[in-house]
């Protein structure tokens, strides 16, 4: 997993956050996509623990 950010304009937001859009199956296998927004502190410690479980499943 990675992630890359660059903008000239996030300096002026008051509030700037970040959209995140997963693509996910069910247990049936069934592709779909699922979106949500959080806070850039969130979503630090969100990619924070995708890397670690990356990591794990790396071992298996």
């Amino acid at each position: 997993m990675g992630m890359g950010v660059s903008s000239e304009s996030c300096r002026y937001l008051e509030f700037p956050c970040v959209a995140v859009t997963l693509k996910v199956a069910d247990q049936s296998g069934q592709k779909m996509n699922k979106s949500f927004e959080m806070t850039f502190p969130q979503f630090q410690y969100f990619f924070k623990q995708f890397k670690e479980m990356a990591a794990v499943t790396e071992t298996v």
